[in-house]
């Protein structure tokens, strides 16, 4: 077995049809990550017979005395359960990288060891997990989980809806909280359209708060994947807004009157008490409903034509979105911009024969109350099933100065 270095064509045609392929393990993603303080390398792993059994995209930087640490994201392309395999490989590349400076190597493989429900109930396992996770123990890995949240480079838990049902199926089996919010944004005067490259100065200013990655990035990734980038806007219709807030502070007011009148009418005293408690209720409702019209009216005002309120930034790959990032403005969070958009990608996607929704990471706590849970609710609300992956190892390739590094860090900390 050697490791040889791969040009990018070579590295993508065996990528793209491996098992474990995924958009981090392409030259796409290569390209677009070296300009942001990484530097890259493509390996692959030949056998005595010089075919190709593995590779890999590797991202690296120096961090300490010249010392450099590598990812590869998503893993190595290659066949964990080979126990004789995986020990080679492994011993060849701590020898490699060890002598081109590198501290530590981390991986965190594209490999699903469960299946769950959207709550949280596994309903599938994957007998390769446990396979790979002693095999890579065995060659020295050292496992950083199985964690519950976000302690990983990338999310250990993912949150996916299939598009194997007709439309009016999978939107019949969402929660119904999710359908109302839908309702109430297409009520609302909410529009979903596609954007360009024209417009990523647009959609990032709905999104530039949530991560600290500069615009220039997102303009790199568009380039990088060509026509693999969705990007869709929410946008208010204003004049619509002016309507329908009108028509719910109205009726609201009817509703109002009505109580009013059955107080006045009423004689039993325990039916009295109970329509005045409903009617401070709507008066609080058309309290409420009175300032949205007015909030309203300025809106149409000050934006004849429209606001932008909201967006999504989606990478096609393989037959199925990854949703990488969404934002919106939080002034219009009640107008529920985020679940309009994931209801038309489910219509754009299931209409492009995509297989499946990646909607991104999610919390692997089902149970428990977590600042995460709200991120959770509204993913899986959609109806939608949770991949749990295996997790993170980290491979130890230069102990003294990783340990300095490490404790160097822990102390700034």
């Amino acid at each position: 077995m050697k490791i040889i270095t791969l040009d990018k064509n070579t590295f993508d045609k065996f990528a793209n049809t491996h098992k474990y392929r995924n958009y981090y393990q392409t030259s796409a993603y290569g390209n677009t990550i070296k300009n942001y303080g990484y530097d890259i390398h493509y390996i692959g792993i030949i056998d005595n017979n010089e075919n190709l059994i593995g590779a890999s995209l590797l991202i690296y930087k120096e961090v300490f005395m010249n010392y450099k640490i590598a990812y590869a994201p998503r893993g190595f392309l290659f066949e964990y359960t080979n126990i004789e395999n995986l020990n080679e490989f492994t011993t060849k590349l701590k020898k490699l990288l060890g002598k081109q400076g590198f501290m530590s190597i981390t991986i965190d493989p594209y490999l699903p060891v469960n299946i769950r429900n959207n709550n949280g109930k596994i309903m599938s396992i994957n007998n390769e997990g446990n396979i790979v996770l002693e095999n890579l123990k065995a060659a020295g890995y050292n496992y950083l989980g199985p964690n519950l949240f976000f302690e990983n480079k990338k999310p250990r838990f993912e949150a996916i809806i299939t598009l194997d049902k007709d439309i009016k199926d999978i939107y019949q089996n969402f929660e119904k909280r999710v359908k109302h919010k839908i309702k109430k944004a297409i009520r609302s005067g909410i529009e979903i359209y596609k954007g360009n490259k024209e417009n990523l100065n647009i959609f990032y200013e709905l999104i530039k708060k949530k991560y600290d990655k500069p615009l220039s990035y997102y303009i790199d990734l568009y380039n990088n994947f060509e026509n693999k980038i969705d990007l869709y806007f929410a946008k208010l219709n204003t004049e619509t807004f002016v309507i329908t807030s009108r028509i719910q502070y109205e009726k609201e007011i009817e509703i109002n009157n009505e109580f009013a009148n059955k107080i006045q009418t009423t004689t039993n005293i325990n039916n009295k008490k109970k329509l005045i408690n409903q009617k401070m209720e709507s008066d609080k409702l058309v309290n409420i409903y009175k300032k949205n019209l007015v909030w309203a009216t300025k809106l149409l005002k000050d934006n004849p034509e429209g606001l932008i309120i909201g967006t999504s930034l989606n990478l096609c790959y393989d037959n199925v979105c990854y949703l990488i990032i969404e934002g919106f403005n939080q002034e219009f969070k009640t107008l529920n911009t985020n679940y309009l958009i994931k209801w038309k990608m489910i219509n754009d996607y299931k209409n492009k024969s995509f297989k499946y929704i990646n909607l991104n990471g999610i919390s692997g706590e089902f149970n428990k109350i977590t600042k995460y849970s709200g991120l959770n609710e509204m993913k899986l609300g959609f109806n939608s099933l949770v991949t749990e992956y295996i997790g993170e190892f980290e491979l130890i390739i230069s102990s003294l100065p990783y340990n300095l590094y490490k404790n160097l860090n822990k102390d700034k900390k």
